[in-house]
């Protein structure tokens, strides 16, 4: 089968929020290696090292077609002044307050960030006249879902966790704006990213940054959680793939029989990831083989607002877009550890 989907236009100005973090960070940086204009926006926040976001931008800075903006989704003022200086037909909205076990310690930056930073991008997409709104959900929103793997066009009503509460309200957001004004948005699931400049609250960053230090690495559910891990590389090319290409109302949607996973409205969900979850202890196994040292582990019980699996459905994403991740567990964790052991030391 012959896919039909437009690769990237590169006379259209590409808009992403949260530029200085991990993914906005690589999104970035693939779009300005392919020649396109991109207006970048974090506001920096404190909630790992600013250091690191700081480097990327350093990075980013040096193309010429890379402007930024140090600004805070939730100051609409600021907001709608870049719309105004800019020409934007693509937003890419990966900007949010991350991390599951925070959200049970500081929920009000969730609800500020993540409900009325995203109020704020839906709105200056309706007014703007932006082509295509695609953004940041999370596979955290399958919460209590049991079925595997995980499939877009299941319910997920059961979450576990503010964070995950969050991004399901941003879908339902999306929804309506592509409803009621007929905004194109995409939302896209993502499922464990990992790699080079990733986050440092992360698990990778942060067992390698043990194990280095001979210090205990704490592993949850005893070793018995399973994740999606999906490398950067091919999380990138998945978003790529589908930035131009914007979702068109659903020939079969019947409101008798209502799918999560289609719309009247044109407005798309994905699961974007590896579909082979594994297991914790394989993945810590995998880390100790190429730092060359084992990790002293303390095993503990599941946190709370944890799952114990994930494992995405990305049947959908193959189909419309030939998704198709590349990059073996080994190589991934392989290649953050180089790239680790060159930051840490460049420090």
């Amino acid at each position: 089968m012959v896919l039909k989907y437009k690769k990237i236009d590169k006379t259209k100005t590409y808009f992403v929020t949260g530029a200085a973090g991990f993914i906005g960070f690589h999104l970035s940086k693939r779009l300005l290696d392919e020649g396109c204009k991109v207006i970048g926006l974090d506001n920096i926040n404190n909630y790992y090292n600013v250091q690191l976001k700081f480097d990327r931008l350093e990075i980013l800075k040096k193309a010429p077609n890379f402007k930024f903006y140090k600004e805070d989704l939730q100051n609409k003022k600021g907001l709608e002044k870049i719309f105004k200086e800019n020409k934007i037909n693509i937003v890419i909205n990966l900007a949010a307050q991350a991390g599951v076990r925070y959200s049970l310690v500081n929920p009000d930056a969730y609800i500020q960030s993540n409900v009325v930073g995203f109020l704020n991008i839906l709105e200056m997409c309706r007014h703007y006249g932006i082509e295509h709104l695609v953004y940041a959900s999370s596979s955290s929103v399958y919460g209590l879902n049991a079925k595997m793997p995980f499939s877009v066009h299941d319910n997920v009503d059961h979450p576990v966790s503010l964070y995950a509460a969050t991004k399901k309200s941003n879908e339902l957001m999306a929804h309506t704006y592509s409803y009621l004004y007929g905004l194109p948005t995409t939302g896209l699931r993502f499922f464990t990213v990992y790699g080079p400049w990733g986050r440092p609250d992360m698990a990778l960053f942060i067992f390698t940054e043990a194990i280095l230090k001979g210090e205990p690495i704490k592993v949850f559910n005893y070793g018995k959680m399973k994740r999606d891990f999906t490398y950067i590389d091919d999380i990138i090319e998945g978003v790529v793939r589908l930035l131009n290409n914007p979702p068109e109302q659903s020939s079969n949607w019947n409101k008798r029989y209502l799918d999560p996973g289609t719309s009247v409205a044109p407005y798309r969900i994905y699961n974007i990831g590896n579909n082979n979850p594994v297991e914790l202890l394989e993945f810590i196994e995998i880390l100790e083989k190429y730092i060359g040292k084992k990790a002293k582990k303390e095993f503990l019980p599941l946190q709370p607002g944890d799952v114990p699996e994930t494992y995405a459905d990305i049947d959908d994403l193959v189909r419309d877009f030939g998704f198709e991740p590349k990059t073996a567990l080994e190589e991934g964790i392989k290649e953050f550890v180089k790239w680790y052991r060159f930051y840490i030391m460049k420090k």
